[in-house]
């Protein structure tokens, strides 16, 4: 498969690829293997239907439904789209929660660290992209991590990290943070590296839901983890992708952190977002917390 760097210190380009085809052309172990060393994969100008995007992210594993999750029963998956469109073909107010809501994902994040089992990977893609703006940016835990100097690491080295979907609405607006889909998941502790099992490289696994660390006042946790962030998203950590229609964008939630920029919002953009779940395979015991025994 030929690839190119997709950034200096992460990611690559996978190019003559059609996506729709697997997993009958075989070349999902490649795909996998690749995503285990780089982090974050970009297959240009993709025809990626419904179908297709669905085929391809059982390949990597359980798809996250997070309606399952929530009612503890089986409910039909639906696949996540990430858009200001409403569904009579307008664009939602600028003022509107659903907006507020799409700007809470313009904060550097990790996906589903406030759920009972964190993601391994997001794969995105574009549907409708707007004249300008708009981009998703990621930067890499990893390659940070490898390079944050020793005051800084020691602190977080064998930290627990708490989360909670609340606290990243909340620094966009109380009203939002107080909906009942922001609230309905108790705060969920991890560790706060997390090794892949397959390259041995850690990554820090921290998000804008991050709140508290375990043995920290409230106040200093919250700052370390604040320049724990701003570090792992300093410009040489950073890759800013301008999306053109049918781009698909497959990143390791384990070791990347994501947001999206703005756009201008009277114009429409959708995006299509499948998570996976995290399994034991993926090292999901190095960071789980395991409850003691009653």
């Amino acid at each position: 498969m030929k690839t190119t760097p997709l950034h200096p210190k992460f990611g690559a380009i996978c190019h003559d690829v059609d996506l729709c085809a697997l997993p009958q052309s075989g070349d999902f172990a490649e795909i996998r293997a690749l995503f285990e060393a780089h982090s974050a994969l970009l297959f240009p100008r993709q025809r990626l239907d419904d179908a297709a995007h669905l085929r391809l992210a059982e390949l990597f594993g359980p798809v996250e439904n997070r309606e399952a999750m929530a009612a503890g029963r089986a409910i039909d998956f639906e696949i996540s789209q990430v858009s200001n469109e409403t569904k009579g073909g307008a664009v939602s107010d600028a003022e509107s929660l659903h907006t507020l809501n799409l700007q809470a994902n313009m904060l550097w994040h990790t996906d589903s660290t406030f759920l009972p089992i964190p993601a391994l990977v997001n794969i995105l893609t574009a549907k409708v992209v707007p004249s300008q703006g708009g981009e998703t940016e990621l930067a890499s835990t990893r390659a940070a991590w490898a390079e944050m100097p020793p005051e800084m690491k020691a602190p977080l080295q064998d930290a627990i990290i708490w989360h909670r979907l609340s606290n990243s609405r909340a620094k966009i607006s109380d009203e939002l943070a107080a909906l009942p889909e922001m609230r309905q998941w108790p705060d969920r502790p991890w560790r706060s590296i997390w090794p892949n099992p397959v390259t041995g490289e850690d990554a820090l696994y921290i998000a804008s839901h991050a709140f508290a660390i375990e043995g920290m006042g409230l106040a200093e946790g919250a700052a370390l983890i604040e320049a724990a962030i701003a570090f792992c998203t300093r410009p040489e950590y950073v890759y800013s992708h301008p999306w053109q229609v049918g781009d698909v964008l497959i990143w390791d939630e384990r070791a990347i952190l994501h947001r999206g920029q703005p756009w201008p919002y009277a114009e429409p953009r959708t995006l299509k977002s499948i998570c996976c779940s995290a399994g034991e395979g993926d090292g999901l015991s190095a960071v789980q917390i395991i409850p003691a025994a009653v």
